[in-house]
C-alpha cells in the first residue's frame, strides 16, 4: 500500500495536469476573444471539444486495466497533453494569418489535449485508487485534488508573470518549457511506484451499458447525478469569459488576466482547505451544510462580479466558495459511491465523472455564446454582467436540490492519531 510520501507524489502529477490545462482554457481563451478579437464562442466550442473526448475516460480505464501496466498511460497521456497544449499555442499564432488552418490546427489541439488528459488522469486515479489502503482514500483524493488546484493556481500566477509583454514567440516558449517540465515531473514521480503494488487480478464483469442502466434504476443516483450536472454547469459557466470579461471591461493585459484565474485558484485552495479543516479537523457541519454554503457563496460573489465590484477580490471570493462548494460535493459523492447495488462504486464515480465532464463542456459553452448573443445587443459589460447574474441563479438552485440529494449527516472522515 502506498506510503503519504508516495501518495504526494500522485499529487505532483495531478499538480502537472493542472497546470497544463489551466494555459489552454483560460490565458489561450483570452488570446482569441482580446487579442485575435474572435467570438467567444470558438474557444468555447475548443474547450467542449476537449471536455467531451473526456468521456472516453471509461475506456482509458478498461484499457489500463487490461495492460496491467498503468504507469506507460500516466506518462504517456501526460506527453499527448503536453504535445496538444503546444499545439494549441502554435494554433493561436496561426489563426491570426488564416482563421481555416489554425481552427483545424486548435480541433486537432484540443483532441489530443483531452485525450492526454483522459489517458494520463484516469489511469492515475485507478492506479491510486487500487494501491492505497481503504483507510486512506479519501485523505489521499483530498490531497491530489489540492495539489492540482495549487499547481493551477501556481502555474497561473508564474505564467502571468513571464507572459507580459505578450509576443507569440514568447507564447510558444513558455508553452513548450511547460510541457517538457510536466512531463518530466510525471515520470519522475511515478516512476517505480507501480512495481511495489500488487496486481489486481482480472474479474469478469457486466457490459457497461449493463451497468449504467442499473445505477440510473436508483433513485438516489440518479437524483445525485442531476445534481451534479447542474451544480457543474454553473460551476464551469465563467470559466470562459471571466479573462475576457477582465481584459474588455477593465483593460487587463493577458498577463494580468492570466494572473487573476491565478489568484481565483488560490481562492479555490483556500476554501477546500478551509473545509478540510472544518469539518474533518473539527467536525464543524456537516457535507450538505458546506455544499449548500458554497453554492450560496458562489452565487453572490457571482452577483458582486455583475454589479462591478472591485474585480480581484470579488474574484477570490469567487474561487473560495468554489472550493467550498466542489471538496464538499466530492465527500458526497465518495459517501454515495458505497450506496445502492453492491460491487458498483466504480459504475457510480464514472457516471458522476461524465455528468461532470459534460457539465463543464455545456457551461462553459452556453456562457460563451450567451455573451457573444448579449454583445450583439447590450454593452460589454452588461452582457457579460448578464451571463454571471444567470450564473448565480443556477448556483442556487443548485444549493436548493441540495438539500434533498446531499447526505445531511455524515461528516468527512476523521484522520487516526499519527496521521
Amino acid at each position: 500500500m502506498l506510503s503519504w510520501v508516495q501518495i504526494v507524489r500522485f499529487g505532483l502529477v495531478q499538480m502537472a495536469l493542472g497546470a497544463i490545462v489551466v494555459l489552454t482554457t483560460s490565458t489561450l481563451n483570452r488570446l482569441m476573444v482580446v487579442e485575435l478579437a474572435l467570438p467567444a464562442l470558438l474557444p468555447g466550442f475548443l474547450v467542449a471539444l476537449h471536455y467531451g473526448v473526456q468521456i472516453s475516460r471509461p475506456g482509458w480505464g478498461y484499457r489500463s486495466d487490461v495492460a496491467g501496466n498503468r504507469t506507460v498511460w500516466i506518462v504517456g497521456g501526460m506527453a499527448a497533453l503536453a504535445a496538444g497544449a503546444f499545439l494549441a499555442a502554435l494554433a493561436i499564432v496561426v489563426l491570426a494569418a488564416s482563421f481555416a488552418a489554425g481552427f483545424a490546427l486548435s480541433v486537432l489541439a484540443y483532441a489530443l489535449i483531452g485525450l492526454g488528459v483522459g489517458a494520463s488522469g484516469t489511469s492515475l486515479l485507478a492506479l491510486l485508487a487500487t494501491a492505497t489502503a481503504p483507510s486512506r482514500r479519501a485523505a489521499a483524493a483530498t490531497i491530489t485534488w489540492l495539489m492540482m488546484i495549487l499547481g493551477i493556481a501556481l502555474t497561473a500566477g508564474l505564467i502571468g508573470q513571464l507572459l507580459d509583454p505578450y509576443t507569440p514567440a514568447r507564447l510558444l516558449k513558455i508553452t513548450g518549457a511547460l510541457g517538457l517540465v510536466a512531463v518530466a515531473l510525471t515520470a519522475l514521480a511515478i516512476g517505480r511506484i507501480e512495481r511495489g503494488v500488487p496486481p489486481v487480478p482480472a474479474t469478469p464483469a457486466a457490459p457497461l451499458l449493463h451497468g449504467l442502466a442499473e445505477i440510473w434504476a436508483e433513485p438516489r443516483a440518479r437524483a445525485f447525478t442531476l445534481f451534479v450536472f447542474l451544480s457543474m454547469t454553473a460551476y464551469f459557466m465563467q470559466e470562459l469569459i471571466l479573462e475576457p470579461f477582465a481584459g474588455l471591461v477593465y483593460g487587463f493585459t493577458p498577463g494580468q488576466s492570466t494572473s487573476l484565474s491565478g489568484a481565483q485558484n488560490g481562492g479555490v485552495f483556500l476554501g477546500m482547505v478551509c473545509v478540510g479543516l472544518m469539518c474533518t479537523g473539527l467536525r464543524i457541519g456537516a457535507l450538505r451544510h458546506w455544499v449548500i454554503a458554497g453554492c450560496l457563496g458562489s452565487a453572490l460573489a457571482l452577483a458582486a462580479i455583475a454589479l462591478r465590484a472591485p474585480l480581484t477580490p470579488a474574484t477570490v471570493a469567487l474561487g473560495f466558495f468554489n472550493g467550498m462548494f466542489a471538496v464538499a460535493a466530492i465527500g458526497a459523492m465518495m459517501a454515495l459511491a458505497g450506496e445502492g447495488r453492491a460491487a458498483r462504486e466504480g459504475t457510480r464515480m464514472g457516471l458522476w465523472g461524465a455528468a461532470q465532464a459534460v457539465a463543464a463542456g455545456f457551461g462553459g459553452l452556453t456562457g460563451a455564446a450567451l455573451v457573444d448573443l448579449g454583445r450583439t445587443a447590450l454593452p460589454d459589460a452588461q452582457a457579460f454582467g448578464a451571463v454571471f447574474l444567470f450564473e448565480a441563479a443556477l448556483f442556487l438552485a443548485a444549493a436548493m436540490m441540495a438539500r434533498r440529494t446531499v447526505p445531511a449527516p455524515s461528516h468527512a472522515p476523521m484522520l487516526t492519531p499519527g496521521e
